[in-house]
């Protein structure tokens, strides 16, 4: 269990950095002269990549084998509340911190917002500390703060550079996960006052009250469908789902991205680590639940991506089907099944926002998304449609590349215990081959209409960018040992930790 895995105090403050970094960095943009655009970009750059850099680093230093959380930083906060600054990392957050540091840099790069560049570059880099100290956060308080910080730069971002119908997507987007929220405060304000009676003092403590507390079946059952919530919006699950093709359909590229690479994980990651850790013996009571509601969000979200005619939201209602996947191996409750769900937030993450990505991409080149309107364009553009191929190809599950190795983890780690579930998911990976691969054809195949015969080949600086998301698939696909070997012992914890509460 968690507790019988000591916890690794590290001597420099690594996940306070990860944290203060990019916060850091949009102070300084904030304060900088917007007429020194050069200024801006360099500021923005140099803190993401350190950012990015750290997180590599720590990934590096990172034990291979260990349970327990590492690099710990504590501090008292609100000493009265029992509230603190309690940062660490483990398997299961490890690979969304590294992903989070990876793909903001790579955003700021690649993407061109086209206008107000110091308001999209700061609200990008305070994005960026909101979702890492989301991922490190191991008390309810300071997570919960972070899970809202999130929520503004977000809505400012759709709403300040996406595209016609942006303020309702923002506004929608917002007005969801803010209701959301509302339960999980009071979850968690419930939580610590009714821990208290089996950790002797009031504390906020993730780690302390999972181990400790043992709450009451009717009042655990409470407290998790508090949490369920929020966690279910943000994912989204079928069938608080409705605000996510809007947010993504509306938003700038660079919001979309990171959307799908890290922030819908917030609500994978938060079932994993407060829902099933805090309360494994509702989350068991749950499961048949909640594995029908990613079944059931898997092959509707399939569905509705084959009648999309807009190429951007195909790709969203493809990211509903995928995270059904991974709600799927969370729930079966299985080292595999968890393992791969893990695996798969990270995989989701780097295939449809580099999906995205391209998309953007087609838009700037053509101004339209709409299927009917494209086609033809490998004939032109043969080096963008290779890239788009591959990507999409690991969005579908090709064996090799990395979508297999998660989806396949959890299908075969589900079996034993969610037979019938994942028999009938089954069938969203042969729809997700036909919707993907029906969208290539319709955009790619074909001779080029007059408008698309001056579609421009892919440049130097989009190819560079789009071969670090490739370079990935690729190793994870091939050679997923070192993820696997890092996320698998802090899951057994998990799974130890949940049979002992039965």
């Amino acid at each position: 269990m968690f507790a019988s895995a000591e916890m690794t105090t590290a001597s420099f403050p690594i996940l306070t950095m990860l944290v203060l970094m990019p916060l850091l960095g949009a102070v300084l943009v904030s304060l900088l002269n917007k007429n020194h655009g050069e200024w801006v970009k360099l500021t923005a750059l140099v803190s993401s990549i350190a950012t990015g850099a750290m997180s590599v680093w720590m990934l590096i230093k990172f034990p291979t084998g260990a349970a327990g959380f590492e690099f710990v930083s504590k501090h008292s906060w609100v000493s009265e509340w029992g509230i603190s600054w309690h940062l660490g990392v483990d398997g299961i957050s490890l690979f969304m911190v590294v992903l989070t540091g990876v793909l903001f840099p790579l955003v700021i790069v690649g993407i061109d917002p086209h206008h107000d560049h110091k308001s999209y570059l700061a609200w990008m880099l305070l994005l960026e500390a909101g979702v890492m100290g989301s991922f490190l956060s191991l008390d309810l308080f300071l997570f919960f703060v972070f899970f809202e910080i999130v929520l503004v730069p977000m809505y400012f971002l759709i709403g300040g550079w996406g595209y016609e119908k942006r303020v309702y997507a923002a506004t929608k987007f917002f007005l969801y996960t803010m209701a959301g929220s509302a339960f999980m405060l009071v979850g968690i304000v419930a939580t610590a006052f009714l821990a208290r009676r089996d950790t002797g003092v009031l504390t906020f403590d993730l780690v302390e009250i999972a181990e400790k507390a043992n709450f009451a079946t009717g009042t655990g059952r409470w407290l998790f469908a508090a949490f369920m919530i929020a966690f279910a919006v943000k994912v989204p699950l079928f069938p608080l789902h409705t605000w996510l093709p809007d947010a993504h359909t509306q938003a700038p590229t660079g919001g979309s991205v990171i959307l799908a690479g890290v922030l819908l994980k917030m609500g994978t990651y938060g079932m994993l680590r407060f829902g099933v850790y805090l309360f494994p013996q509702a989350a068991i009571w749950a499961k048949p639940v909640l594995l029908t509601l990613a079944v059931i969000g898997i092959l509707y979200g399939a569905i509705a991506a084959t009648m999309q005619k807009d190429l951007k939201r195909l790709v969203a209602y493809s990211s509903v089907a995928h995270l059904g996947f991974i709600v799927l191996g969370t729930f079966a409750l299985t080292t595999q099944a968890i393992t791969g769900g893990v695996m798969q937030m990270v995989n989701h993450g780097v295939s449809t926002g580099a999906l995205f990505l391209l998309v953007g991409m087609i838009y700037e080149r053509r101004h339209t998304r709409q299927i009917a309107e494209l086609g033809g364009i490998q004939a032109v553009a043969p080096i963008f449609a290779g890239f788009f191929m591959i990507v999409m190809l690991s969005s579908i599950g090709l064996p090799g590349l990395n979508g297999f190795v998660g989806e396949f983890l959890v299908l075969i780690g589900s079996f034993p215990t969610a037979r019938w579930w994942v028999v009938v998911a089954t069938v969203g990976v042969i729809l997700a081959a036909l919707y993907l691969l029906w969208a290539y054809q319709r955009v790619f195949h074909g001779e080029p209409n007059d408008d698309n015969k001056s579609f421009p080949e892919i440049t130097l600086r989009e190819g560079l960018l789009l071969s670090v998301f490739v370079a990935a698939i690729v190793f994870a696909g091939v050679y997923p040992k070192p993820m696997l070997d890092r996320i698998e012992p802090s899951v057994k914890a998990l799974i130890e930790h949940v049979e002992a509460s039965k």
